[in-house]
């Protein structure tokens, strides 16, 4: 059974020296009860880099807790809910193999809400220096689990323990590891391919890297 394991939003803006606007919110910690999903994120978040981050498509960003298992041993360290940014850390549920335009429902139909996979998260700089491990945007993308951005399709509210059941995977199969850290050829057409027919809105950079993906193949 796929469930919610901790709820975080935003703890304390901190200091950022070398990011774009010198500070981060990139400081998540859970937060107890239900917490409302609105359509640009949990009610109490927030970020401060808008080029790069937030927005509808990037509402929400989900880690499972089995990846966070694996680099707690891999960095001999703990990596609580929230220590990557994330606002919702999972159980039970596959995120690095969730299609693009997976919808997902988390809690009760009366007050649960309904979100959609749009990408997998671009490690920056900031990721690497909030974590201060040596190559840490090299580590985390060779390793491939990158979480993923979802949009709110349906506002409602969350909380730790809430049971997420998958309500619709699209045609199209490509998954959110066939899109991190490189998107091929066949992968980036499908995904045009499955916008075409209204079956996906794709997040504009994603689009914007499946354009460039296809037209390069195109041109050999």
């Amino acid at each position: 059974m796929a469930l919610v394991e901790a709820v975080c939003v935003v703890h304390e803006v901190h200091h950022d020296e070398g990011g774009d606007v010198g500070e981060t919110a990139i400081d998540k910690r859970p937060v107890p009860g239900r917490v409302p999903v609105l359509q640009l994120g949990l009610h109490g978040d927030k970020q401060l880099d808008l080029e790069h981050h937030g927005g509808r498509d990037q509402a929400v960003y989900v880690y499972a807790g089995e990846d966070a298992s694996w680099w707690a041993g891999q960095l001999e360290r703990d990596v609580p809910a929230g220590l990557f940014g994330e606002n919702l850390r999972t159980t039970g549920l596959d995120v690095t193999g969730a299609l693009i335009g997976e919808r997902w429902r988390i809690g009760e139909a009366d007050e649960g809400a309904v979100l959609e996979v749009t990408a997998p998260r671009i490690p920056c700089a900031t990721f690497q220096r909030w974590l201060d491990e040596p190559q840490w945007v090299k580590r985390f993308t060779e390793h491939g689990a990158p979480g993923a951005y979802l949009r709110v399709l349906r506002e409602g509210s969350v909380a730790a323990g809430d049971r997420i059941e998958v309500e619709h995977r699209p045609q199209h199969g490509v998954r959110i590891t066939d899109c991190f850290p490189r998107l091929s050829p066949e992968h980036a057409q499908r995904l045009l391919d499955s916008e075409d027919a209204g079956e996906v809105q794709l997040h504009a950079d994603l689009r914007r890297r499946s354009e460039l993906a296809a037209a390069r193949a195109a041109s050999v």
